[in-house]
């Protein structure tokens, strides 16, 4: 059937009134979308693919308003004011190709296709060449607060033409959430930075999930707290410096009550996260920038573990740990905590101070991410206008997020180095470091998981080290790969044969012209020289001396060995 459906309604469109927009999917996401941009006063037209999925949205939530449908694909197009403006609302990946493929038949040439899904980035770096290549303009635009924020005002992050988003600009400004900072909106960048912010966003979303449930699992486990307990500690900790939007679900959460059992509902939830993949996406692009996000990388392996339900209830069986009070040969761990009332209290303090800490060793390791995403694929991210788009509507929105704003100001993300030295974020840093050192070692002594505020503590530790112990790496790679490495005490690029070969007992070590390997052709040792040294030879290293030589990463070093690196020019 080929038709326009309207609303019988006092404020029904007009008869041939065109659409500023339209929207193809109507899962929970597109409708609220679709309503939020009607209510600001843009004339939407939706359609989707099931005919009675379309119907059964303008009979119900769509009655009333000026929203209007379509049946088929032409009819559909033909409701849109030009440049048309096409918003898609559907799954990632195929199916958004597909839609892309069923409609582009229809445009014109400088119409905007938006993809408003968790799309993988290097898949709309794609279909922007493509649909660039088509004379299309293409916005990949990444959506954050759920369904609740999609009504009422959702974090938007948009990447793309400039000229694309200044003509979608009054539509998403008008929806977006608001803060005293301004509407939740900005251009993000070119490409699909848009999706890779949001990506990012999605992963420190993972790591502050992880992060809040490590610390209701100390109260839990080692303060023996029940969950409506619980409840009013977060309760109380989302009126200062930790509040947020998952704090502040996460009382609510607690305090809930089963209405079949009269227990808390949380005690009966099945503990098994489940993921949709965007942390792992950000863990895997973090390995190819070479930038480490340990605490997202730990989220994500959590989520993992917990999905082994049966192979943890088999290993509670058999594996030993300090809740078992030393049976089975194991020496008890003495308690840490008394009964006193002052030691709880103390160690709730502790949490606070934890759970602050590591929120903003996460954030840092994001915002580094962010920094080196966007001098590689020269994204040009501004990182304080990202922060300021994330203080409403998003799910990470959080107090935080104005010294984290305040600490980008006027900077790009290679000027500061890291969050974490920021004039105005070192001092908490510091101050709430022992905290978080005191419940990792409280965790552990009663045996219980903590991955993520472990992770959170060990980047600030090894970030605040002036020396580490990789000068061992690098002589073992020199040893069995001839790898080469750099010396305190001069200058220059360096090999040795650490192991005698014959001649001269002494081994030494002397400046090179050796590479160091970065092929990615193999490892081992790529001397052209046999094992036998020369007779006149006095040292064990034959390689010319060669000072200025600088010392190469190798390809594992700069992620290009791997064969999914990405790089802005094989988008």
């Amino acid at each position: 059937m080929t038709e326009t459906a309207t609303r019988q309604t006092s404020d029904v469109t007009r008869p041939g009134q065109e659409a500023d927009l339209g929207l193809v999917g109507l899962g929970v996401m597109g409708e609220n979308l679709a309503m939020n941009v009607a209510r600001n006063g843009f004339q939407v037209s939706v359609y989707n693919r099931t005919e009675a999925k379309t119907h059964a949205f303008l009979d119900g939530a769509a009655a009333g308003t000026t929203i209007t449908g379509a049946f088929d694909i032409a009819t559909f197009v033909a409701s849109l004011a030009r440049p048309r403006r096409v918003l898609l609302m559907v799954k990632a990946g195929a199916p958004v190709d597909a839609v892309i493929e069923e409609i582009i038949p229809f445009l014109d040439p400088a119409d905007i296709i938006i993809d408003g899904g968790n799309s993988f980035f290097p898949d709309t770096e794609r279909r922007s060449k493509e649909l660039t290549a088509a004379g299309f303009q293409f916005v990949g635009m990444g959506v954050s607060g759920g369904e609740e924020g999609a009504l009422w005002g959702p974090s938007l992050m948009p990447g793309g033409p400039a000229g694309a988003y200044a003509a979608l600009e009054p539509m998403l400004v008008a929806i977006a959430a608001k803060t005293e900072a301004g509407p939740c909106v900005t251009h993000i960048g070119s490409g699909g930075s848009g999706h890779y912010v949001k990506m990012v966003h999605n992963g420190i979303e993972y790591g502050d999930m992880q992060l809040i449930a490590e610390t209701y699992d100390v109260m839990r486990r080692a303060l023996g707290m029940k969950a409506p307990e619980i409840a009013d500690v977060f309760e109380r900790w989302n009126g200062g410096k930790l509040a947020s939007f998952l704090i502040e679900i996460t009382a609510s959460v607690l305090d809930f009550v089963d209405a079949e059992t009269d227990q808390p509902l949380v005690d009966v939830i099945a503990d098994q996260a489940e993921q949709k993949g965007t942390g792992r996406w950000t863990s895997q692009n973090a390995l190819e920038l070479g930038t480490p996000i340990p605490t997202i990388d730990a989220a994500v392996m959590a989520r993992s573990m917990s999905s082994r339900k049966a192979e943890r209830v088999r290993a509670s069986a058999i594996l030993r740990g300090p809740e078992h009070d030393g049976a089975g040969g194991a020496e008890a761990t003495p308690p840490l905590l008394s009964s006193d009332p002052a030691d709880k209290g103390r160690l709730i303090d502790a949490l606070e101070d934890a759970l602050y800490f590591a929120k903003v060793s996460s954030y840092a390791q994001g915002m580094a991410l962010l920094a080196a995403a966007s001098e590689t694929y020269e994204y040009g991210l501004d990182l304080a206008e990202i922060a300021r788009i994330w203080k409403g509507g998003c799910i990470i929105r959080a107090a935080l997020l104005d010294p984290i704003r305040e600490a980008f100001s006027g900077y790009s993300g290679a000027t500061l180095d890291n969050l974490l030295i920021a004039e105005n974020i070192a001092p908490t840093v510091n101050a709430s470091m022992a905290g978080c050192r005191a419940v990792v070692q409280v965790a552990r002594a009663h045996g219980i998981p903590c991955p993520a505020l472990s992770a959170s503590l060990d980047y600030v530790d090894t970030y605040r080290q002036e020396r580490l112990p990789a000068n061992l790496i690098q002589g073992q790679r020199d040893f069995f790969g001839a790898h080469t490495y750099k010396r305190l005490d001069k200058e220059g690029t360096f090999h040795t044969v650490w192991a005698p070969v014959g001649g001269p007992e002494t081994v030494a070590s002397a400046p090179s012209s050796r590479q160091a390997w970065a092929g990615g052709e193999g490892e081992g040792d790529r001397s052209p020289r046999g094992g036998i040294l020369p007779d006149e030879t006095k040292m064990r290293d034959v390689m010319e001396p060669d000072a200025g030589a600088a010392l190469q990463p190798d390809a594992e070093e700069r992620g290009s060995k791997t064969p999914g690196a990405i790089k802005k020019q094989d988008f």
